[in-house]
């Protein structure tokens, strides 16, 4: 099972990529705590309020590609999947193609982060756009709770 996501947006490839490969970066449009962002084999920790996932960085390619695979076991659903960021030139915008892939099955989790993903891809958009991105926990939330 995959999560797949495009959106387009108006900047630079290079600023795109320094968003996805820096803990300064990612904090702007994902969580405000990460740490460990890095070169290939570097382990990247995402926390949302303590905990989070780990993933290590898998391929860079400067400008054109993003990879991660999980690492470690939370949550438990992500183990064994992968993340993918591919920068793709447009037409006045960089088409950010984004895959987590391996999911075992279909799961009401699986929903969740699907949409939760688009939310965190939308931040990242504002962020290149406006400056401003909405990390958690500042981003959209999808549950009534």
């Amino acid at each position: 099972m995959i999560i797949n996501h495009q959106v387009g947006i108006a900047g630079s490839a290079t600023d795109i990529y320094e968003a996805l490969t820096t803990n300064e970066g990612l904090m702007d449009w994902w969580t405000n705590d990460v740490t460990g962002a890095g070169e290939v084999g570097s382990v990247i920790q995402f926390r949302f309020n303590g905990g989070g996932p780990d993933f290590q960085v898998t391929e860079l390619v400067p400008d054109q590609k993003v990879v991660w695979r999980h690492h470690g076991n939370m949550p438990e659903a992500w183990k064994g999947t992968e993340i993918s960021f591919d920068l793709i030139p447009g037409d006045n915008q960089i088409l950010v193609r984004f895959r987590h892939a391996n999911w075992e099955e279909a799961s009401d989790f699986m929903a969740h982060c699907t949409t939760k993903w688009a939310v965190f891809l939308l931040s990242l958009k504002a962020l290149i756009e406006t400056g401003t991105g909405q990390p958690f926990p500042d981003d959209i939330h999808i549950d009534h709770s």
